[in-house]
């Protein structure tokens, strides 16, 4: 058994904050800041929990599934709304879903252990699960740090996936921690975010690097055959590099980046969404997620595209 993509969904808050607004309340400047990220805006406002039920209505209206059919949804984050309970459960409760609901921090690759954790629960079998990326890194950002206030930005995306026979849609996975990096990208709880661009910025492109080479070795496909790289969305000169490394073509890549900023666990659904929906997959294409995060952690997928079923024709 294995996955089978039947919806997506993405949600950004309204209010837009570009570089020429951040130049009036930081040393800082539209150039630089596109420079050395690529980013030109990013969003902010809303909830974690308000994001994660616009994408995930938006997915499941895509996919023309009952909400109480179900059986899990898993909302990768690193904003919960509160301590406890998890944002999960409101997210649930306000989809009118079915079965159980749980957070899950994995940092900015949240969303790609996301997705295999619920490749393996399809694979054990549970028959549709609702995986969410939603973020609101506005509220542990320091809007007086020029090096950081510049980069995040809120939003959400989800998938809805449903059991499939045979092989499904995952072809190959990688995941991966390593806390000795812990201290180079942190936050306490009630603090803001702390980073060392330097050292994230170098140990970034190896760890992403690895683990793409290590899903596609698994999955014995060669970089050249993969049709769309969907990175991270954290900084476009470690997206460049990346992209060098592995010997994909910068325009076979997914890029949000430039009106979005960091949005941690939900840049890659973001940008994926933004890719389905602009035609640039058809049927066997392969798509090649990868990312890192606080921890550091890192995660690799690799899909082969499917187009799903009309809403009309999805089953309840």
């Amino acid at each position: 058994m294995g996955l089978r993509i039947l919806g997506w969904g993405s949600a950004l808050p309204e209010k837009v904050v570009t570089n020429h607004d951040l130049e009036k309340t930081l040393d800082t400047s539209d150039e630089w800041i596109r420079e050395r990220s690529g980013i030109g805006e990013r969003r902010i406002g809303e909830s974690t929990a308000e994001l994660a039920i616009a994408a995930g209505r938006a997915a499941l209206e895509r996919s023309g599934v009952e909400p109480a059919s179900v059986d899990l949804m898993v909302l990768a984050t690193t904003t919960p709304d509160q301590q406890v309970p998890a944002s999960s459960a409101h997210v649930h409760y306000e989809l009118g879903l079915g079965g159980g609901a749980c957070d899950l921090n994995a940092a900015c690759s949240g969303f790609v252990y996301a997705l295999v954790m619920a490749n393996g629960l399809l694979e054990s079998g549970a028959n549709r699960v609702l995986v969410v990326g939603a973020e609101t890194l506005s509220r542990i950002t320091d809007w007086s740090d020029r090096n950081t206030a510049v980069l995040f930005g809120d939003g959400g995306g989800a998938l809805v996936l449903e059991r499939e026979a045979g092989e499904g849609q995952l072809l190959g996975w990688d995941l991966g921690v390593d806390a000795s990096a812990r201290e180079i990208l942190e936050c306490d709880i009630g603090g803001f975010i702390r980073m060392d661009g330097r050292e994230v910025f170098k140990r970034a492109v190896r760890v992403l690097v690895d683990s793409a080479k290590r899903t596609l070795a698994q999955a014995k496909v060669r970089p050249e055959d993969v049709k769309l790289l969907v990175p991270h969305q954290a900084n476009i000169r470690i997206i460049q590099a990346a992209c060098d490394r592995l010997g994909i073509p910068e325009e076979r890549t997914a890029l949000v980046l430039h009106r979005t900023g960091n949005t941690s666990s939900a840049s890659i659904p973001l940008a994926l969404v933004d890719a389905i929906e602009a035609g640039r997959l058809e049927d066997g294409d392969l798509v090649l997620m990868t990312g890192f995060g606080a921890g550091m952690t890192w995660g690799s997928a690799l899909l082969r595209w499917q187009s799903p079923p009309s809403a009309s024709g999805a089953s309840a």
